[in-house]
């Protein structure tokens, strides 16, 4: 499939009171392809995704999707093409697995329209893609962290939208997780043409999945392009604060970053 939907921010000036988090962005996201944003914490990235799915209006700018202001746009017409997976998320108490993930259906429900196989597909693929089908009857108050986040992955899944943002969707998960959930969005990207926009802690995995990084720092973009124009030591020490050595990963061939702690420098060379 071919990615049709553009979505932009112009001169974006976001705040929460007299605070401001972001200020005169600009961003370009490419359609059909995984772009992941990266930045020290504080700096905006979570504030930028908010406005970006119109949980935020903005100060100043707009934020476009096919040319039109998504706070401008009816709220169910904007949930059928883009979809969001917010930090900390929370779900109503006692709803079972199979409820919360059916609510990625909303979008699709006209007045009068009724529960279909179609939808019935859509939440057991879901489902299946996160490894919580054996979960589906259970209340979603007993999971695990872990749990609990692939099952709101699997809830954006099912709304099977041509966009996809999320807020660090690999938080509460341990090594494996993490890995099958970047694969499954890999997955969505090359088979559907999903444009997928993640915050990331993880730079290496960020650099690894990215097609497209940004990189934020005090509420402005300071690098943007493919991770190797990214991440960067100069980057790094910028945005981060931190010394590093960035090398070529074997496995992938991008840019793998090794952080430099204060007791980890190279002894001095001996005469």
């Amino acid at each position: 499939m071919t990615a049709t939907h553009s979505l932009t921010a112009e001169e974006l000036t976001l705040a929460y009171g007299e605070r401001t988090v972001i200020e005169g962005l600009d961003l370009v996201v490419p359609a059909g392809r995984i772009t992941g944003i990266v930045g020290a914490n504080a700096c905006g990235k979570s504030t930028l995704l908010r406005s970006m799915s119109r949980l935020l209006a903005p100060r100043v700018g707009h934020v476009l999707l096919d040319g039109r202001s998504v706070h401008r746009m009816p709220a169910k017409e904007l949930a059928r093409t883009l979809g969001l997976l917010p930090q900390s998320p929370i779900a109503p108490e006692g709803i079972t697995v199979a409820d919360l993930v059916g609510r990625g259906r909303h979008p699709h429900q006209g007045v009068f329209t009724r529960w279909s196989r179609e939808d019935d597909a859509a939440v057991a693929a879901a489902l299946e893609a996160t490894q919580t089908t054996e979960l589906a009857e259970r209340s979603v108050d007993e999971l695990s962290g872990g749990q609990r986040q692939r099952v709101w992955i699997a809830m954006a899944l099912a709304q099977q939208t041509d966009l996809l943002l999320l807020d660090e969707p690999t938080t509460f998960l341990d090594v494996a997780h993490q890995v099958e959930v970047l694969d499954l969005l890999t997955d969505l990207n090359r088979t559907r043409g999903t444009t997928v926009v993640m915050v990331l802690h993880d730079l290496n995995l960020a650099a690894r999945y990215a097609d497209h990084l940004v990189a934020l720092a005090d509420g402005r973009v300071h690098a943007v392009g493919q991770p190797a124009e990214v991440l960067t030591e100069d980057t790094v020490r910028a945005v981060f604060g931190l010394d590093s050595r960035v090398i070529s990963d074997p496995t992938s061939g991008r840019p793998l970053m090794l952080p430099i702690g204060r007791h980890h420098m190279a002894p001095a060379a001996t005469a």
